[in-house]
């Protein structure tokens, strides 16, 4: 079982293929194993790199109090150190997309080029952003009464309530949920509040050098929407793309589409002297 001490956590990694790097951050919840369509798409010419956030997976969990976007970005950097990684590819989904903007904008020349793709960024001023964030908070406690399996699947019936396909393939997220080690609530908590304190942070967009590719699946939420347009406004070198069909898991909705937008992506603007597009 591949492990690298990263701070003072053992962070389980796979990785898979030869050639330029790209270091895939998972979202909350799951773990290395939502990446698995697009290593098995890339992994022939870029070396893929895939591991498990501190509280998720075979990572598990830590005795820090509390997690935030800075502290997995620390986590990262320190990943990225251990492997002796030169200059990757961050790509980051959700949560791992608000740690890929941690990282990118604090160490802009570490990285080749960044993808952000259905997550958010750290001003919230639109009401409705503000609330979606909130009612992510409020699962807390029903997830401490009723499990995390019940409580997800209540939230996924509201969000269709509003978007009868915000979901997506919503038994894909079960599947990886019930193959991965079960996350204990205190971690669930931590992990949870990572994302909604996420506004606390100071994340400045424009310091951002690298190419970018920002991704939202086409029946997102309509706060990822906002957020995905006001990002790709904000980065001084980026571009936007829709995932067809695609809900918030747009990776697993329709990950053919979504790996081949990474792989334009990194042959036209990332790695265009070093790779040809993959087949």
């Amino acid at each position: 079982m591949p492990t690298v001490q990263t701070n003072e956590i053992e962070t389980y990694y796979v990785e898979r293929g030869e050639g330029p790097p790209i270091i895939f951050v998972h979202a909350a919840l799951v773990d290395h194993s939502m990446w698995t369509p697009q290593m098995d798409a890339l992994s022939d010419e870029y070396t893929t790199i895939a591991y498990d956030l501190r509280g998720h997976g075979r990572t598990g969990g830590s005795a820090v109090e509390s997690y935030s976007a800075e502290l997995f970005a620390d986590d990262l950097d320190a990943f990225i150190t251990a492997l002796d990684i030169d200059r990757p590819v961050v790509c980051g989904h959700s949560l791992g997309g608000t740690v890929a903007q941690v990282y990118a904008a604090r160490y802009p020349d570490r990285i080749a080029g960044l993808v952000l793709a259905d997550t958010f960024t750290a001003e919230t001023t639109d009401w409705r952003d503000r609330l979606s964030l909130r009612f992510l908070n409020a699962q807390i406690p029903l997830v401490r009464l009723f499990g995390l399996e019940r409580t997800q699947r209540v939230g996924v019936w509201i969000q269709e309530r509003f978007n009868k396909d915000a979901g997506g393939e919503y038994g894909t997220i079960e599947r990886l949920q019930a193959e991965m080690p079960p996350i204990p609530f205190d971690e669930f908590e931590k992990i949870v509040r990572a994302i909604t304190g996420f506004p606390k942070s100071t994340v400045d967009l424009g310091s951002i050098s690298a190419p970018t590719l920002v991704m939202y699946g086409e029946n997102t939420v309509g706060y990822v929407e906002r957020q995905s347009k006001k990002m790709a406004a904000e980065i001084p070198d980026s571009s936007l793309t829709v995932v067809p069909g695609g809900g918030h898991a747009s990776n697993l909705d329709n990950p053919r589409f979504y790996s081949d937008a990474i792989d334009e992506f990194l042959s036209d603007r990332v790695y265009s002297d070093v790779v040809g597009t993959a087949a």
